[in-house]
Parts: structure tokens; C-alpha cells; sequence
């Protein structure tokens, strides 16, 4: 069924909505990727203010999410072929590429046409949260469009994932970070339960699926239940990730820092699902504080490793 789509944007808005979900994500994925003093809280520490010194080096979830956002950025859809060659061409196996994902970009880098290479290295297709981990920012850019942030999702999922369940993952990632783009530029400031109930009507009958269906009656829920409920992506599958990431980002969406707090809390896949949550939740916040809302913060920003050097200054003119 179609969904209604908000008033156009501007490609100078839709772009700014992908960059800062892309800051969003790649902070997140950096300070979850970092080393924390064993005998000490991590997450407590991160309320508390206190955060890892030095540069904070991003991994996989970033890199591939780059990759993304600079095909937006010049073209303004996904081209899969370009993409599979993007992601091959560009990818850094010392990133945290698990060796599947490395045997996938290494047969497309040598010829190997993505859609055999993915077949040859899972023979049913991938259910990893791979996909899910670099969608949020293409969600953004299609802020308020949710069909077309649905099917674009999908199109950037299937290079590397055709396991129905790691195209459901992303497809959900990126209908709520459209969801919550949307209303950033209408200025409205939804229920955790609507963000929830904006991505049922994209699901397929899965695991993913029944996931998100428990989120929506977790809402209440300690960080401890949620991921005892719903998966912490200590299994790396898109059913152990998704559902988490979808509620930590639905029931801390004014607040990027708690955010991310709660994925260090629950434990598992850290660097994964603060990739996500922070791409979903900062395609709402944005940057710095405004109005109640707390968004990326600047020392945080500051402390990422800078982005690729090839990734575009501004959308395509």
C-alpha cells in the first residue's frame, strides 16, 4: 500500500538530512568500536560525561555507509551495479569486515558479478545486520518518503544481502530514520510508539518482523530487558539487531547521547547497533542541542576520525 508523502524538499535539505545521520551513525559506530576500562561502567561513564581520549577510529558499518551516501550525494538514487563496485573497490578489510562480506568484495573486485559473488559465499543468501548497519542516512535522504525510502533500501540491501531477513532489517532501519527526518523538517515530535507503527506496514512475515511487533510492547522496558527480549547483535544477525536498535532509537529519539548509552549498556555488537540507533536518532536531532533536544555533541564529533576523503562535499548540482 502507498504511503503519503510529506511536502517536497529541497536537495540541499534531503542532503544536510543524510549528512547528519551519517555523523549520527559514524560517531555512534566510533565510540561503540572503542576499548573501555573492564572494571568499569562504560555506560555510566558516558552519562556521567566521561568519554574515550584520543581519535576514535570508525569501522565497516561507516565505511560501507560512506559508500552510500556519496552515490546520493552525485546520483540521488541507488545504482547497484556502481554500488557493488563502490563497496569492493573501496572497502578496508582491516575495517571489522567479517570474512564473508571480505569474500563477497574481493569476487566482485576481481569481475565476479555481485549477484553470484553474494550467492557464492552464502549459498541462502546473507541474514547478517551488515545491511542494516549503513542504510539509516539513504532513509534520511528520502525523508517523508517512506515507500521510496523502502524500495531504495532494498536496492542497496541486495548487493550484498539476499536473505529476506537482512533486506527486512534495513528495510526497517531506513523507513525510521525517513520517518523521523520527516518530522525534524515538519517540526512535530512523535510517540515512541509511532515510530514503531510507521515501519509495520514495510514488514514481512520473519523474525525481523515479530521483533519489532515485541519492541512496540517494550516500550517501557530497562535496557536490560530490551536486550534480553529482542537480541544485542551479539549473534551479527539483522533478527538479533534490529529489533534493539528500532526501539533504543523510538524510545530515546530526543536524546542522541542516552541513545547510544544504552546500546554500550546492552552490550553485544556495540559498534553495530550504535551505528544504527545514532543514524536513526540523529536523522532526528541533528547536531549539537536545540530546544530540549540533545543531538550529536560537538567534542564527540570531534573525536571521530575524519570521514574518507573521497566522500563529496554537497549533493550533485
Amino acid at each position: 500500500m502507498s504511503r503519503p508523502r510529506s511536502p517536497s524538499l529541497h536537495l540541499e535539505q534531503r542532503s544536510r538530512l543524510c549528512l547528519d545521520s551519517l555523523d549520527g551513525l559514524s560517531v555512534g559506530d566510533a565510540l561503540g568500536a572503542q576499548y573501555f576500562v573492564p572494571d568499569n561502567d562504560p555506560a555510566q561513564l558516558l552519562r556521567d560525561g566521561v568519554v574515550p581520549d584520543g581519535e576514535w577510529q570508525w569501522t565497516d558499518d561507516t565505511d560501507m555507509a560512506c559508500t552510500v551516501v556519496a552515490q546520493l550525494l552525485e546520483r540521488g538514487d541507488i545504482d547497484q551495479d556502481r554500488l557493488a563496485l563502490d563497496f569492493a573497490h573501496r572497502a578496508d578489510p582491516y575495517r571489522g569486515y567479517g570474512a564473508g562480506a571480505v569474500q563477497v568484495l574481493r569476487q566482485i573486485r576481481d569481475g565476479v558479478p555481485w549477484r553470484q559473488a553474494t550467492v557464492a559465499a552464502f549459498p541462502t543468501g546473507s541474514y547478517g545486520n551488515g545491511a542494516a548497519m549503513r542504510i539509516a542516512p539513504l532513509g534520511a535522504y528520502f525523508a517523508g518518503d517512506l515507500d521510496r525510502a523502502a524500495e531504495q533500501a532494498i536496492r542497496a540491501s541486495e548487493v550484498t544481502h539476499a536473505h529476506p531477513e537482512g533486506i527486512a532489517g534495513a528495510v526497517v532501519i531506513a523507513v525510521a530514520a525517513s520517518f523521523l527526518a520527516r518530522c525534524r523538517m515538519t517540526g512535530t515530535m512523535p510517540a515512541s510508539g509511532e515510530v514503531i507503527d510507521a515501519v509495520v506496514p514495510y514488514l514481512v512475515p520473519g523474525a525481523t518482523s515479530k521483533g519489532a511487533a515485541v519492541a512496540l510492547a517494550l516500550q517501557d522496558a530497562s535496557v536490560e530487558e530490551a536486550a534480553w527480549q529482542l537480541g544485542n547483535g551479539s549473534r551479527v544477525s539483522a533478527q538479533d539487531t534490529v529489533p534493539f536498535c528500532l526501539w533504543a532509537a523510538a524510545t530515546r529519539l530526543t536524546d542522541y547521547p542516552a541513545a547510544i548509552a544504552a546500546c554500550i549498556e546492552a552490550g553485544g555488537d556495540v559498534d553495530t547497533t550504535a551505528a544504527i540507533v545514532g543514524g536513526i536518532v540523529a536523522a532526528y536531532t541533528g547536531l549539537g542541542e536545540r530546544d530540549a533536544i540533545a543531538g550529536v555533541p560537538e567534542a564527540w564529533l570531534s573525536h571521530r576520525e575524519p570521514l574518507p576523503d573521497w566522500m563529496p562535499s554537497g549533493p550533485a548540482r
